[in-house]
């Protein structure tokens, strides 16, 4: 069966062997999202039962206005990002970069500098931008998400998503720089 039909079988019947299957198909792409952004095991498994008592409790609300995985990828992104966001506040340690406006973004930030960086150097900067950044770029680059799906799961538009990938690439250029000084012989 087809997600869409699953769905409808469980708002009809409320048969939870429905549910149960929707919980096999999207488990492992939820905790694999979160573990990226949360990173720690723990919190990315508490994070997707969170996710599916989410899903569950709001699957009569799912509009069909986008693919069902979309949907999910969506709830599980701002999932995630809220979570961050609440424990940098209980540890009272506010970022000025998710608070202050955008800064100058250098027009020369490639997508090719991104990925020609090393893989251990590149998962460094990943762990050092902000979360927000870092989910934009996984979105991107590592699940192959197009644009407009992006900006389905951020609630933005396509050009605002477009800005925010640029930003987002300039301040992970800017943190390798940062990061990896070259150390002159």
């Amino acid at each position: 069966m087809k997600d869409l039909e699953v769905i409808h079988h469980y708002l009809d019947t409320q048969a939870s062997r429905c549910f149960s299957l929707l919980y096999e198909r999207y488990s492992g792409k939820i905790y694999s999202k979160c573990i990226s952004m949360l990173k720690e095991e723990a919190l990315a498994q508490d994070a997707t039962q969170e996710i599916f008592t989410k899903v569950f409790l709001n699957l009569s609300r799912f509009g069909e206005k986008s693919k069902f995985s979309t949907w999910v990828y969506s709830i599980t992104y701002n999932y995630c990002i809220d979570f961050l966001r609440r424990k940098k506040k209980q540890k009272d340690i506010f970022s000025d970069e998710m608070e202050k406006a955008a800064e100058p973004v250098d027009e020369g930030t490639s997508e090719k500098e991104l990925l020609e960086m090393e893989i251990s150097q590149l998962k460094v900067v990943l762990d050092n931008i902000p979360a927000g950044d870092r989910a934009v770029l996984l979105m991107k680059y590592q699940d192959g998400m197009s644009i407009r799906d992006i900006a389905d799961i951020l609630d933005k538009t396509e050009s605002a998503v477009k800005m925010k990938l640029k930003r987002a690439k300039a301040k992970a250029q800017e943190t390798k720089k940062e990061l990896f000084k070259e150390q002159p012989f």
